[in-house]
């Protein structure tokens, strides 16, 4: 029977057994052991998921591109990739923008939890913020040196170099269509073999996805068992930066959908909630890049020239989660300190976390050095970032989500504009009997 279950039913399972251990754990205090022998076969998960994502980006890239016919066509496609990319970005940050402002959480923090966790956060501030002024003091063109890599191997062994690795990806690709066929051939058979092994790599991992899932939100909740009070005092805060991200997901994507391809949205998320519910448990959109792919071609119908462009470019340059709560983010520091924000800072907020999501890697943690820049961007304290550290993991997971589901949603709407959605498709077929 556990066999014949779709893997996004096994995947809510151990969520939910997950849940369960961590709860129990607390409970009766077995955290140590929780630890010591549940948590690192989630950090093996992980791994095995980061593993395959830079091979699995770059040959999928390559072959996806090489299988395009001309450059015009590949340039046609590049470019309403990042249009839809950037628009869903400035609209995130928008929304976020908006509600921040309505519900305005930060008037509502207490001042004795404020100096509370600027002294708990102290170090970690520090650190994030010697990074991000390291960012800062660079060149304005540092963005397009850092997408060159002098050395590809090492770019390789790095997962937040993705726009290095995509680079070279695209630079290979665009040589194999120019070249004569005759003198690629052998290439292009060489990355379908490489690419056949790494989709059995991935059937191999995602056995195991149940169980690492768990191990994850056990030890998730175990390790957050002792911040409730933390969680109380930023209820509000949390509160506008859930609602931001599913006005992403429940609004957005769906109107999106609805405008611009034949899918019914609800078959579309039943199509990609392995994806989802991968994204909620590593935080990471690079790690779950294997299972999106997998969802977007085989269950929604988007070809593999497409998706193989389109998503691998979406995991580094398309983080919708990230930029709208950014906003709330720094609109929220900037409420508690009475820094006032008119609308000129607040376009600036726009267009500086949509810069800034370009860069942000799709790995856990990876948007809070890029919040600093936003925070200095229109002079709100940097120690602010105090107040939301300690619940920035379970936000991160949301996140996530949403930068998943963005991507998704991009690659369905530019294979419909190409005419690259399979009718076949589960999802298009369930679509058109419905309509």
């Amino acid at each position: 029977m556990w066999k014949r279950l779709p893997l996004y039913v096994k995947i809510l399972v151990g969520m939910a057994f997950g849940i369960i251990a961590g709860l129990i754990a607390v409970y009766f205090e077995f955290s140590k052991f929780t630890n010591d022998w549940i948590k690192p076969w989630g950090v093996i998960f992980l791994n095995l998921l980061k593993l395959i994502a830079v091979p699995l980006i770059f040959v999928s890239l390559v072959k996806g591109i090489s299988s395009l016919s001309n450059i015009s066509k590949l340039s046609r496609i590049g470019i309403k990739t990042i249009s839809l990319y950037v628009l869903s970005t400035v609209i995130a940050v928008s929304f976020g923008l908006l509600l921040v402002n309505a519900i305005e959480p930060g008037n509502t923090f207490p001042d004795h939890k404020k100096i509370e966790l600027q002294e708990k956060y102290h170090a970690t501030i520090d650190l994030k913020k010697n990074q991000a002024s390291d960012l800062k003091n660079e060149s304005p063109l540092r963005f397009l040196v850092d997408v060159v890599p002098s050395n590809f191997f090492q770019a390789a062994t790095d997962n937040s170099k993705m726009l290095q690795i995509i680079f070279f990806a695209i630079l290979f690709g665009v040589a194999m269509v120019i070249l004569e066929e005759k003198k690629v051939k052998v290439v292009r058979e060489f990355f379908d073999g490489i690419d056949a092994i790494i989709l059995k790599i991935i059937d191999f991992i995602m056995m195991f996805a149940p169980y690492g899932v768990f191990a994850l939100i056990a030890g998730l909740i175990v390790d957050f068992s002792g911040d409730l009070d933390l969680f109380s005092a930023l209820g509000l805060y949390a509160i506008t930066v859930i609602l931001g991200l599913l006005v992403m997901i429940f609004i957005i994507y769906p109107l999106f959908l609805k405008i611009f391809t034949p899918i019914k949205y609800t078959n579309f998320y039943k199509a990609i909630s392995p994806a989802q519910l991968l994204a909620f448990s590593t935080s990471s959109s690079a790690a779950t890049l294997p299972v999106t792919m997998e969802c977007v071609e085989k269950e929604i119908g988007v070809t593999s020239e497409v998706a193989s462009f389109v998503l691998p470019v979406g995991v580094t340059i398309n983080m919708d989660g990230t930029s709208c709560y950014q906003a709330i983010a720094a609109v929220f520091i900037a409420q508690v300190f009475g820094v006032d924000l008119d609308i000129y800072d607040q376009l600036l907020i726009v267009a500086t976390a949509t810069i800034a999501s370009i860069g942000s890697p799709g790995v856990p943690g990876g948007s809070i050095v890029m919040l600093i820049i936003v925070l200095t961007s229109v002079g709100i304290p940097i120690e602010g970032l105090a107040l939301i550290l300690g619940i920035d993991r379970p936000l991160d997971m949301l996140r996530t989500v949403v930068n998943v589901t963005g991507d998704a949603t991009v690659a369905t709407i530019v294979a419909t504009s190409e005419g690259k959605l399979n009718s076949d498709s589960i999802s298009v077929k369930k679509s058109n009997s419905v309509s």
